[in-house]
């Protein structure tokens, strides 16, 4: 069942108002890779009347009215992307597409979405206040100061800006479920975890965070900042933190819990359409639903930690799984769908194979400090094996109507090549049954320089798996290749770095590579650190950020044809294969066929990490 969206579907469930109204920066997609109709339906299944509103005009009063004032509170979330993000290219050029608008126009996402949204809320609610609640991915890395590469200065919290009551960050649902109690017992909020909210003083016993003022005085004092924000991201050792903008002060308590596999099981278990609301279609389809309709989420989070990706702030840096009978009661449900055609579009989660591979100390202790799982090499406490992963696929591929199941999420290669127990046995089960002709993989850079900067390993090992790969392909008979993400233009990368990685591409790899993105600064990573900064903040040096656009392009076209259109990122290619098809990278992971690729520029995800 749909989450109501107007008056007429209230009426007909007999409800005369709502507990909670959800407003959402992307149209309303039933699926559980909609975070706002995760969470609706997690409150529903606890008792709670929700609803929610699509993408609101702000210009009227109309839609933002249209199912009254909620009885607990408002819900806000600017979508699946950041609003900038989604709105804005690279070069900071306004973006025509938008996939999770009907129809596919950018014409329905305001910019700076949380914000335009809890002003529309506080304009035509004056009489009926309620608490206002802003969480999503763009609240979430926007909770404390931050860089803002659009207006290319520092900017508060966005608790301030947008002038809420209450932040969640990460991923919500213990901490909206816990709310909605709260609120509803008239009881004090302030020490529910995984939330933020604002207070006259600091708070006793929390970490203080050099100030908004401080920041904006001194670019190290920022770095200071960033970095205990950073280590304090892991629910087990994380502590509160207090940092005073103006004459208040932002107070984050503790992270949530993360969820255990039975609690993922229940999130994921909820009765999903999997569709677009039928309000909303009849403005047009909703392209990123080809993607995710015939999708699973194997689990969450990410310790692979590369500089340049939020994954590890937003989900974290411990991986929380569904087990193997949800996932494959999900493929059995999606089996029944009329539109189902026997293709799992893709299995897996931030990076597919981390499903199943987790180091028990962190597990027991909360992730290290000092010390990466990933970076410089893989830990040996990790304790690689693909066996589980293995095991999974085998059940998933049994399923009744099922043809093939691809995994379109992004690998980490090393993870494979550092698993001497199954790694190739997995590596050869991918090519032979898991792979639609090309397998996406994101070496990023090939120059240890500036892999040193991303927290991405070396280049001998993108060697290693490269050989490997083509190695299986032959001895199976398969004609598949590897297509390669690069980025330009990253903090510390120059146009000899680029002329170096052109010529490693052409000599080892084999490609003339063209998924190329230019680096795009996003809130709470390390790299957009190293951006405003223009300081390594591992070793305190500092270092050449390109910040001109001209140059940026030039960086990205010593890799690509020079009749390439700015801003493309097709297919990176083998020189003994062929591609029909013209690939995009969005901003939730998915590649999507397109014929306009000049408008499918990078939308600038994040990951990182720390050496000492």
């Amino acid at each position: 069942m749909f989450l109501p969206t107007t008056r007429e579907e209230m009426d007909r469930l007999g409800w005369d108002s709502l507990d909670i109204i959800l407003v959402s920066g992307d149209s309303y997609v039933d699926s559980s890779y909609n975070g706002s109709a995760v969470i609706g339906k997690y409150l529903s299944k606890y008792g709670f009347k929700v609803g929610i509103i699509a993408q609101p005009d702000i210009d009227s009063n109309e839609d933002i009215k249209r199912l009254g004032a909620p009885n607990l509170y408002w819900g806000i979330s600017a979508g699946c992307v950041d609003s900038m993000v989604a709105n804005y290219t690279a070069t900071r050029k306004r973006r025509q597409k938008d996939d999770f608008t009907p129809g596919g126009l950018n014409n329905r996402r305001p910019d700076r979405a949380t914000i335009s949204y809890t002003n529309l809320i506080k304009r035509n609610f004056k009489q009926t206040p309620k608490p206002i609640v802003i969480g999503g991915i763009e609240a979430s890395l926007r909770r404390t100061v931050h860089y803002d590469f659009w207006t290319n200065k520092l900017r508060k919290s966005i608790l301030f800006n947008s002038k809420a009551d209450i932040l969640s960050y990460g991923m919500g649902e213990k901490s909206m479920l816990e709310l909605a109690h709260t609120i509803q017992n008239g009881d004090d909020y302030s020490n529910i975890r995984g939330i933020c909210y604002i207070a006259k003083e600091a708070k006793a016993g929390y970490l203080e965070l050099p100030s908004f003022d401080e920041c904006k005085a001194d670019k190290h004092k920022f770095i200071e900042a960033f970095e205990k924000f950073y280590v304090n991201n892991d629910h087990i050792t994380a502590v509160g933190l207090s940092q005073k903008q103006d004459t208040r002060y932002l107070i984050q308590n503790p992270p949530s819990i993360i969820p255990s596999t039975e609690e993922m099981d229940e999130i994921y278990g909820l009765e999903y359409e999997r569709a677009l609301h039928p309000y909303y279609k009849k403005m047009g389809e909703v392209k990123a639903l080809d993607t995710i309709k015939h999708s699973v989420t194997t689990h969450r989070g990410c310790y692979g930690e590369c500089n340049f990706c939020a994954i590890a702030v937003h989900q974290g840096r411990t991986i929380t799984e569904r087990s193997v009978d949800s996932i494959v009661k999900e493929v059995e449900d999606i089996s029944t769908m009329k539109s189902f055609k026997g293709y799992i579009s893709d299995l897996g989660g931030p990076t597919a194979n981390m499903y199943g591979i987790e180091c028990l100390k962190k597990q027991k202790l909360g992730a290290c400090k000092d010390i990466r799982c990933m970076y410089p090499k893989t830990c040996k406490v990790l304790n690689v094996n693909h066996n589980k992963q293995l095991e999974l696929l085998d059940k998933v591929k049994k399923v009744e109507g099922v043809k093939k199941v691809f995994i379109a999420s992004g690998i980490r290669y090393d993870l494979i090549m550092d698993d001497n127990k199954c790694g190739s046995l997995y590596l050869e089960n991918l090519v032979k049954d898991h792979v639609s002709g090309q397998l996406k993989i994101a070496p990023e850079h090939t120059e240890d320089e500036i892999l040193g900067l991303m927290g991405k390993q070396g280049k001998d090992v993108l060697k290693r798996f490269k050989d490997e790969f083509y190695k299986i392909n032959d001895r199976l008979g398969k004609k598949q290749f590897l297509t390669y993400y690069l980025i330009a233009a990253h903090p510390g990368c120059n146009e000899r770095h680029m002329k170096d990685l052109k010529n490693f591409a052409s000599h080892e790899l084999k490609v003339n590579p063209e998924q190329v993105q230019i680096f795009t600064p996003t809130p709470s990573t390390y790299s957009t650190l190293m951006y405003y900064t223009e300081i390594d903040p591992f070793t305190g040096k500092s270092m050449k950020v390109e910040k001109d656009t001209a140059r940026k392009y030039k960086q990205k076209d010593i890799l690509i044809d020079k009749d390439a259109k700015n801003g493309y990122m097709g297919n990176s290619y083998n020189k003994n294969h062929k591609s029909s098809k013209d690939d995009t990278v969005h901003s939730d992971g998915k590649n999507k066929k397109t014929n306009k690729p000049k408008n499918n520029k990078f939308k600038g995800t994040n990951k990182f990490k720390k050496k000492k």
